[in-house]
């Protein structure tokens, strides 16, 4: 089974959301695998 998560940011400004998954993962709960992303304007 696929699931697909829509992700918005406050003001747009995904920065810290992407500084924490450098620094940290991604932080998925376990038996979950990241497949790929992308990301539109």
């Amino acid at each position: 089974m696929l699931f697909m998560i829509i992700e918005r940011y406050k003001n747009r400004d995904a920065l810290a959301v992407y500084r924490r998954a450098r620094d940290q993962g991604r932080m998925m709960p376990e038996g979950l695998k990241y497949i790929g992303s992308w990301i539109e304007v």
